[in-house]
């Protein structure tokens, strides 16, 4: 914001000595906001941390089964976002996990049930995006198909 008030036009039209005194100003402004660090942390005693790291764990081993067993993991991992859902869910509940959740600190829970919608639907993007390879793939084959019938008869 400050480098766009520098350089708008109304600093065009004031004075020499104003536009070095509002450059001068700005300078300073700039130096001042580049040394301020903002850092947020959730608070978390030592059983929210371990429940944290739980959560973390449970979820990375599921994704690193996905390439092995991607319909397996990918109901696993409903299992788990229905644990983190105050809705009536549509599947199974992951109990184990529910626990541990709600040992998690709320802002934590909220990141958990974040990631988890997050892989769930590049899960959904993945499965639509090899579908239109199939189906592609399947009608650039009958066209092939086609032709080659057309060509030897």
């Amino acid at each position: 914001m400050i480098h766009s008030i520098q350089n708008s036009q109304d600093m065009r039209q004031i004075s020499d000595g104003e536009r070095e005194e509002l450059n001068l100003t700005a300078n300073r402004l700039m130096g001042r906001t580049l040394t301020v660090e903002v850092s947020v942390e959730t608070i978390r005693n030592p059983q929210q941390e371990e429940s944290l790291k739980h959560a973390t764990r449970i979820i990375d081993e599921v994704v690193s089964k996905f390439l092995d067993d991607l319909g397996n993991a990918k109901s696993h991992l409903m299992s788990l976002y229905s644990a983190c859902s105050s809705e009536v869910p549509p599947g199974p509940v992951d109990q184990k996990f529910q626990s541990i959740v709600i040992g998690c600190a709320l802002e934590d829970q909220k990141k958990i049930k974040r990631r988890l919608e997050t892989l769930l639907r590049n899960i959904e993007n993945s499965d639509k995006a090899i579908k239109l390879l199939e189906h592609s793939k399947g009608a650039g084959s009958k066209t092939l198909q086609q032709n080659a019938e057309g060509k030897f008869n």
